[in-house]
C-alpha cells in the first residue's frame, strides 16, 4: 500500500483556498499513490460557525474529491462540515476512484471546544477494504477512546481476520497537547496490532491555536516509521501487508483480547 499524508497549514473558513491549495498538492505528487489523506476539516479549519461554512452532501467538496480521486486513481479521504437534515456533521468522506464512497461521523466531539454543542455524534464505525487492507478511519479526539478504536476478532471468518490492518486519524490536534498525540498513535498500533497513520494540519488557526503536526507513521510494534513536525509536506510511504500478518502469526496477543461490546 502507497500512502500519502498530506500535512499543511489551513486558510481559516475559506473552502475555495483549501481547495485549490490541495489541488496544487495532490497533482505535485511525485510518485502514483493508493490512498491520499487530508486533515480534518481540511476546508475550514476546526471551526465551530458550521452554519456559515456547511455543505450538503453532493455539492462543491465531494465533487471535488471525487474528481481527485478519478484523476490520481487514488482514494481520497478526509473530514469537512456537512449539514444534513438540520443538523451539523464533522463528517469524514472515503472517496474512491470510481466515486464509489462511504462517509464516517465524528464519534467523540470535543466538548472542550463546543464541537458537542454544534455538531451531531456518529454512531457507526467504518471500516474499508481497498487493495486486499481493511482500513478504519477515524478522527482526531477519537484518539483518545481506545474502545472505539478497538481492532476485533469477527464472528465469523478465520482468527487471523483482524476487523482491519490500518488506523487512520485526520485531525486539527493543537500543539500544546502534542505528546498525548504521539504517544497515544503507537499506544493505538501496539494494542491493535495494526499499522496507524496520524494526519494533522501545521500552523496557528483562526482563533490562534498553533498546530504543529507531528504527521506519523507507526507500525505495528509501535515503531514510528515517520513523523514530520512543523513542517507543511506531502509524505509518500509504502505499508507491507505481507510484513504485518507475518508478525500477527508470530505474536497473535489479539487471541487473548477481551470480548466487549458497544451500545
Amino acid at each position: 500500500m502507497h500512502i500519502t499524508l498530506i500535512q499543511t497549514d489551513l486558510y481559516w473558513q475559506d473552502p475555495v483556498a483549501n481547495r485549490a491549495m490541495l489541488e496544487e498538492r495532490i497533482f505535485g505528487l511525485p510518485e502514483a499513490t493508493d490512498l491520499i489523506v487530508l486533515p480534518e476539516m481540511f476546508t475550514t479549519g476546526f471551526t465551530m460557525q458550521a452554519a456559515s461554512v456547511a455543505e450538503r452532501m453532493n455539492l462543491t467538496t465531494f465533487r471535488w474529491m471525487k474528481q481527485m480521486a478519478a484523476q490520481t486513481g487514488a482514494v481520497v479521504t478526509g473530514s469537512y462540515v456537512v449539514q444534513e437534515d438540520g443538523r451539523f456533521y464533522n463528517r469524514l468522506v472515503w472517496m474512491e476512484p470510481d466515486g464509489t464512497f462511504d462517509t464516517y461521523d465524528k464519534r467523540h466531539l470535543f466538548r472542550m471546544a463546543g464541537e458537542d454543542k454544534t455538531y451531531t455524534a456518529g454512531k457507526r464505525r467504518l471500516v474499508k477494504e481497498w487493495k486486499g487492507w481493511r482500513i478504519c478511519p477515524l478522527i482526531c479526539y477519537d484518539l483518545r477512546f481506545p474502545v472505539w478504536s478497538r481492532n476485533r476478532v469477527p464472528e465469523s471468518g478465520p482468527p487471523a481476520l483482524l476487523d482491519y490492518d490500518l488506523l487512520l486519524y485526520v485531525a486539527n490536534w493543537p500543539e500544546v497537547r502534542r505528546e498525548p498525540w504521539n504517544t497515544l498513535l503507537q499506544a493505538r498500533a501496539i494494542e491493535n496490532l495494526s499499522y496507524v497513520v496520524g494526519v494533522n494540519r501545521v500552523g496557528a488557526d483562526g482563533n490562534g491555536i498553533p498546530h504543529s503536526g507531528d504527521s506519523a507513521v507507526i507500525n505495528y510494534r509501535g515503531e514510528v516509521l515517520v513523523r514530520h513536525t512543523h513542517t507543511e509536506i506531502c509524505h509518500q510511504q509504502t505499508l507491507s501487508l505481507d510484513e504485518l500478518r507475518d508478525f500477527r502469526a508470530k505474536f497473535p496477543a489479539y487471541l487473548d483480547a477481551d470480548g466487549f461490546g458497544l451500545t
